[in-house]
């Protein structure tokens, strides 16, 4: 065994152990800077949002409000937040999160595959879907429908047709041998007696079968009797289904009907994305407000946009005596999730998402909700 002594040991050298106590320092300096940077509450965190009712409100400057604001004022108190907040629009603000300029983005902003590919996004905070609203019918416009409807004016020219062939039968049958039911003196006259005959068979159902005094009219009057009771029914439903969705006040029932309108959308808005995948030409607009006032004048027969905002929106500016006509179809598609938009890869996302999970099982939240979404 080789036994060290202490003459045996290098030489101890000032000079190295002062460059090993500064590197040691330096180190410790990094990473405390390192811990420092990606702290959350470490620094002012630079937040970008725009209006959307009843997410993000904004009645007076620098007041934000709404259900987006509600949450993030709790996560920004929990985690000791200073932030800073910056209004532009949608595109603009995805824009500024993706390049760094921003830190979060707050809104009505919905979690897309296309968004994640250059941005992360927290938990969703709500589900909604898309929806459609249209400006209901005055009731003249509602009288005119129903007194043009296609369908309407198809079934009158079928029942024409039909009374027309039943009362030329009937005439060529009786005219000669049955003064009551042919009693006019000139042919035209007889002739359009033949008509009401056969309109009234064809509308009221088959006549008694004494009324006709030839065999083989009384033989069709019996075949009759089965076609026309299941022809009066079948006439019956279609003039009902027509003018129910005449009284609908709409042309538009769902996405399929779009192509043949002016539609509105919100730009860079996955209402506007859904639409353009669909080859649904459309208008675009800067604010769901903006696309309200153009389909209440009437340069727009139709806008797509989140139900629930929609919804929101028409609510309250018809209990301030606005938007009287317009409604939102009961018809609902491509559901969305909104989300807090972060940078991609972003230090915050796991303690936003934690506290973000935490609220939404709040009573505050579940109070919030029916606050700004009850009917009145």
């Amino acid at each position: 065994m080789t036994t060290i002594s202490p003459s045996s040991k290098p030489p101890h050298s000032p000079f190295l152990s002062l460059l090993l106590t500064a590197f040691g320092v330096l180190l410790l300096f990094s990473c405390s800077n390192a811990y420092a940077d990606t702290s959350i509450n470490s620094k002012t965190l630079r937040v970008g949002t725009y209006s959307c009712p009843p997410f993000v409100i904004m009645d007076e400057p620098n007041n934000y409000q709404g259900l987006t604001f509600l949450l993030w004022d709790n996560i920004a108190t929990e985690l000791n937040i200073k932030y800073t907040i910056k209004v532009l629009p949608l595109k603009d603000l995805l824009a500024e999160v993706a390049n760094n300029k921003l830190d979060i983005g707050l809104s009505c902003i919905s979690i897309t595959p296309e968004r994640e590919e250059i941005l992360d996004f927290s938990h969703s905070f709500y589900e909604t879907n898309l929806a459609i609203a249209v400006k209901q019918k005055s009731h003249w416009d509602t009288f005119t429908h129903l007194l043009f409807n296609k369908k309407l004016l198809q079934i009158l020219l079928i029942v024409s047709i039909a009374a027309a062939t039943v009362g030329g039968i009937y005439y060529l049958l009786e005219h000669r041998v049955n003064d009551k039911l042919y009693s006019m003196q000139s042919r035209s006259a007889r002739l359009v007696e033949g008509f009401i005959l056969g309109l009234l068979f064809i509308t009221k159902g088959p006549f008694n079968y004494y009324e006709f005094r030839t065999l083989t009219g009384r033989v069709i009057t019996v075949l009759l009797a089965v076609f026309t009771t299941l022809f009066i029914a079948s006439i019956t439903a279609v003039l009902a289904s027509s003018f129910t969705l005449g009284l609908i006040t709409s042309d538009i029932k769902s996405p399929n009907d779009l192509d043949n309108v002016i539609t509105g959308a919100k730009q860079s808005s996955t209402s506007s994305d859904f639409l353009t995948n669909h080859s649904i030409s459309h208008k675009t607009y800067a604010t769901v407000a903006a696309m309200l006032i153009a389909l209440d004048k009437g340069e727009i027969n139709a806008i797509v946009d989140d139900d629930a905002i929609l919804r929101y929106q028409i609510k309250m500016a018809k209990s301030q005596g606005n938007f009287q006509q317009l409604e939102v179809l009961p018809y609902q598609f491509e559901k969305q999730n909104y989300g807090i938009v972060l940078s991609e890869n972003s230090p915050y996302d796991e303690e936003i998402n934690r506290e973000l999970l935490q609220f939404r099982k709040s009573n505050q939240w579940k109070k919030a909700l029916t606050e700004y979404f009850k009917i009145k």
